[in-house]
């Protein structure tokens, strides 16, 4: 990478932070135009991701390190960007196309400033995902959150307002922990730059690694928090379900910002030396407490929207577990499975406003209420010829079964291929034994059971809401509402053509990160550009 495809490292950043200045200079009643801006913002960071997802996935060497203010790193900020990175700069850059679109229907006009707040989002999710220091990665973690505070309350109405206050409060202290665990950790190692920290913690004192220890502790509980582990997740499934269905698109990625971050740190920090598998059991057995929660969460769920919040625990709880295994093979199918659940996730909580739409919220409660208690309609079926179904609940319920599927993970979409590899890697690596402990039963039984949990509940859903006796009205949905939907789904179809390649993807990246010398040489190399008289930054400011 050189030129000036070296400077791209920073564009997904600043592209939508001069856009969100730029929105504020726009009076509100001047929706279309700041719609178009904003548009054009996500669209360019889709080529821009994808420019970078390219590069990574080449043939050259690791040299992703851009060191803004051109000082070298510890002392100046750094961003890197490497496989994993990459992929998530695309998998965010595609979920804000699809939501920012959803919302151009209606949502984006029903309170103030959407689009500086959606791109705000996207500074903090760009930043978090592409820093190379912790201090910067709190910076960008409360600008992500900022934005979020506003993006949840927006549309108000009681529902939204209550649940936005619940989410503040866990936020702001998910935020002073991981300041603590910040502050720990520089007090004890005396870096903050991640491949500066990996550096130094073989070399520091036993007595002084256990504060550095506690210290990460109390910052992967911030991060744990975010990701929704069992018992921190109470507020995901009530503030997901609340949100206005683009938002809570976009919201399906910020729980895996919380697991990028632990993988990302686990593998650079603790993956060798004194300090290795630290944390790995409490992420092991908080992701099957995760699982089982969630699962009982997604069977108990009558409302789609509780069904979809949950429907998150399950994915991060499948991902911690994976964590907290540690090994390669199974890592990189759960990394196909990230990518895989959250679009469909983002999909789902779309579709279901769609789906919602044209129901009567007193018929929903009554077919629930009666199926329950059995007293459901058992008249005669009448003679005759049957009714066609309508277009556009056809579509819908094309959409809503491949989300039941892509769930559940049955064959043959790309939630298939992403649990098939996790589960044939638990059972075959030697890593974990062979043959397979009884923990890794439990593991394997978990994630089928949750499958299945998926599919009884979706299946329940999809009968009450299409083939239910009690008819509501055909929804009136919008083409630019459907295509967000059918655009991500479209996605995990083509993630499953293209399945092979997207696992060779997903071992390379998996195994960039199990090699952390590689991470740390790069950045500890990268060296300031000189000034046009040969000068560096550094060395012109100690002149």
């Amino acid at each position: 990478m050189s030129g000036w495809t070296h400077h791209l490292i920073i564009a997904p950043i600043l592209v939508p932070l001069v856009v969100a200045a730029l929105l504020l200079f726009f009076d509100e009643r001047q929706r279309v135009v700041k719609a178009m801006i904003s548009l054009a913002s996500t669209l360019i960071l889709v080529v821009v991701s994808l420019a970078l997802l390219r590069i990574e996935s080449g043939p050259n060497d690791f040299d992703g390190v851009y060191l803004l203010g051109n000082w070298a790193a510890p002392f100046g900020i750094v961003l890197v960007l490497d496989a994993l990175s990459a992929l998530m700069l695309l998998l965010t850059a595609l979920l804000s196309v699809a939501a920012l679109v959803f919302s151009l229907a209606r949502w984006h006009a029903v309170g103030a400033h959407f689009h500086t707040m959606f791109q705000l989002l996207l500074v903090g999710l760009n930043g978090a995902f592409l820093t190379g220091d912790l201090f910067n990665l709190f910076v960008f973690f409360e600008v992500m959150l900022a934005s979020s505070y506003g993006l949840l309350l927006h549309g108000s109405g009681p529902l939204r307002v209550k649940a936005g206050m619940h989410y503040i409060a866990v936020n702001l202290a998910a935020a002073l922990l991981f300041l603590i665990g910040v502050s720990l950790i520089y007090g004890t190692a005396g870096t903050l730059n991640m491949a500066d920290l990996a550096a130094r913690i073989p070399d520091i004192e036993p007595d002084r690694r256990m504060l550095m220890e506690a210290g990460a502790g109390v910052l992967g509980i911030a991060f744990l928090i975010k990701a929704g582990m069992w018992p921190l997740c109470f507020w995901l499934p009530t503030a997901y379900s609340a949100a206005s269905a683009p938002v809570a698109g976009i919201f399906a990625i910020m729980s895996k910002l919380g697991i990028y971050i632990i993988l990302r740190l686990t593998m650079l920090l603790f993956g060798e030396g004194p300090s290795a598998g630290f944390g790995a059991d409490v992420l092991l057995y908080g992701g099957i407490a995760t699982i089982i929660f969630g699962t009982i969460g997604v069977l108990a769920s009558q409302a789609l929207g509780r069904l979809a919040g949950f429907s998150v625990l399950v994915s991060s709880g499948t991902l911690l577990m994976v964590l907290g295994i540690n090994d390669g093979a199974i890592s990189s199918g759960a990394l196909l499975y990230l990518v895989s659940s959250t679009l469909t996730i983002s999909a789902f909580f779309m579709l279901i406003e769609l789906v919602e739409r044209g129901q009567d919220a007193g018929a929903i409660v009554l077919a629930v209420t009666m199926e329950a208690y059995g007293d459901a309609d058992e008249d005669e079926p009448e003679e005759g010829d049957g009714v066609t179904m309508p277009g556009t609940m056809a579509i819908l319920g094309i959409c809503f079964a491949a989300c039941g599927i892509l769930l559940s993970g049955l064959p043959p979409l790309s939630g298939f291929i992403a649990k098939f590899a996790m589960l044939s890697a638990m059972m075959g690596t030697g890593a974990i034994g062979v043959p397979p402990t009884a923990t890794v039963w439990v593991l394997v039984t978990l994630v089928i059971l949750s499958g299945i949990a998926a599919l009884i509940s979706m299946t329940r859903a999809g009968i009450r809401t299409f083939w239910s006796s009690l008819e509501g009205t055909v929804p009136r949905v919008l083409v630019i509402e459907i295509v967000p939907v059918m655009f991500l789904l479209f996605l995990t179809l083509a993630l499953t053509i293209q399945a092979g390649p997207a696992m060779q993807y997903m071992d390379t990246t998996i195994r960039s990160l199990g090699n952390p010398r590689i991470y740390i040489d790069a950045v500890r190399k990268a060296a300031p550009i000189p000034d046009y008289d040969g000068a560096t930054s550094a060395e012109a400011g100690g002149k």
